[in-house]
């Protein structure tokens, strides 16, 4: 590829929605003292934005009876968590003291909490009114049980989410011998892999404000900056323009090579990869973006052939994301074009060693894990993101991560794709 001579002065002329000045990454004190407020201009970009409707989480509760009634389940138990927040909308911090809700295959759900915390509990609950309170000097788990056995629940299979602390099931378990408590994962999997339109809708909310935040954050590179400080005029851009919980990953040079960071210090230089990883939530719902640029000079042959490898690798896993198609074959693409450069093989260093990509949703990492041996059919519906990092100690490390979701044609992205190392977005 032939780069333009100094089209990398380019990436100091992105910015979020067009509200910051451009000014050349080479002239770095003047950009740094022009710059210095313009993160005051951003704006919101969430006027529009549509929260999850009660009657979409009570087609939320059928669907996981109807797959408690298929699979001869009695009941599902959520403790505080994504999947409460999913099933209910109740947000609910995870303390020692137990509360739980509880979806009955037949019948409204109904929850067991602490007493004090009952009028608390009962202004968020908005499907079902039955609330179990347990006094400070009583057992949450004999009240679980109580619940249950109202609920003509005296036997059978109970399942229990996955993120359920040990504690409280152990805790209804000793209480409870009658009964056989399986995984829920079957349940709640397959309600929260697929996503609706609303769904959608919110994910491409946050991660239009990550492009935004990491346009923004490229606008405002200069010599000598932090990897800290870069990190966190991003996260406050996120938060500018709406996005709840933003932040990320920024890693310089060398500690581009690790994929999750290195506690060595690094602060900018011309000719250093930028590598960020970024994202936020939007009502509860994520975006994870990650872009890889050069700094304040032309990129070098070697970084040009290992960024056109990347974008090489991440198309083949884009073109292997289709309906009927296993999620472990997304990998197989994108590692085999790695693998076939001279790296790895496998998971092996220098080359790509992590899985491909990650399911998302509400939680950043969830189901859907594009990696070997994951036979999960791909079907509309579900998100997650294509990410090969190509990474080699001692030099430097290239991520290109989109998140895509499934129509029922083919793939699409959520952020526009990298077109060049100058041209991220």
């Amino acid at each position: 590829m032939k780069v333009k001579r100094r089209e990398f002065i380019n990436l100091s002329a992105l910015a979020a929605g067009g509200v910051v000045a451009g000014i050349s990454a080479c002239n770095t004190n003047e950009k740094t003292k022009d710059t210095s407020n313009a993160s005051s201009d951003l704006k919101s970009m969430t006027g529009d934005v549509v929260p999850i409707t009660l009657e979409e989480r009570k087609s939320r509760i059928e669907k996981a009876q109807r797959l408690l009634t298929e699979q001869k389940t009695e009941a599902l138990i959520l403790d505080s968590g994504t999947s409460l927040v999913y099933f209910t909308g109740i947000h609910w911090w995870p303390s020692e003291r137990t509360m739980i809700a509880i979806i009955p295959a037949k019948g409204d759900p109904f929850y067991v909490c602490p007493a004090f915390e009952e009028d608390r509990l009962r202004e968020l609950i908005t499907i079902g009114n039955k609330v179990y309170a347990w006094q400070e000097d009583e057992s949450p788990y004999r009240q679980a049980v109580i619940a249950l056995k109202d609920a003509g629940i005296s036997s059978g299979k109970i399942a229990i989410e996955e993120r359920l602390r040990f504690f409280v099931f152990d805790g209804i378990r000793q209480e409870a011998s009658q009964y056989n408590f399986v995984s829920g994962t079957p349940i709640t999997m397959p309600c929260r892999l697929i996503k609706s339109k609303a769904e959608l809708a919110l994910m491409q909310k946050a991660n239009d404000i990550t492009v935004a935040s990491i346009k923004y954050g490229i606008s405002q590179l200069h010599e000598g900056m932090t990897q800290g400080e870069l990190a966190a005029i991003i996260a406050g851009a996120h938060q500018k323009f709406g996005g709840e919980s933003g932040g990320g990953l920024v890693l310089f040079g060398e500690s581009s090579a690790f994929p999750h960071g290195s506690i060595k210090p690094k602060t900018l230089k011309k000719g250093d990869i930028v590598l960020m990883d970024c994202g936020c939530q939007v009502q509860g719902y994520s975006s994870d973006i990650t872009r890889t640029v050069v700094f304040g000079a032309e990129p070098t042959k070697r970084q040009l052939e290992i960024w056109e490898l990347e974008k090489k690798s991440q198309l083949a896993g884009f073109n292997a994301a289709r309906i009927g198609a296993a999620c472990e074959e997304v990998d197989a693409a994108s590692r085999k074009v790695i693998t076939d450069a001279g790296f790895g093989p496998g998971y092996k260093l220098p080359g790509l060693p992590h899985r491909t990509g990650h399911g998302i949703g509400m939680d950043g990492h969830e189901w859907g894990n594009m990696v070997k041996g994951n036979r999960q059919l791909i079907q509309p519906g579900m998100c997650f993101s294509i990410e090969p990092t190509i990474a080699i100690p001692g030099e430097f490390g290239v991520r290109m991560e989109d998140c895509f979701y499934i129509t029922n044609e083919k793939a699409q992205s959520f952020s526009p794709l990298a077109k060049s190392i100058s041209e991220p977005f």
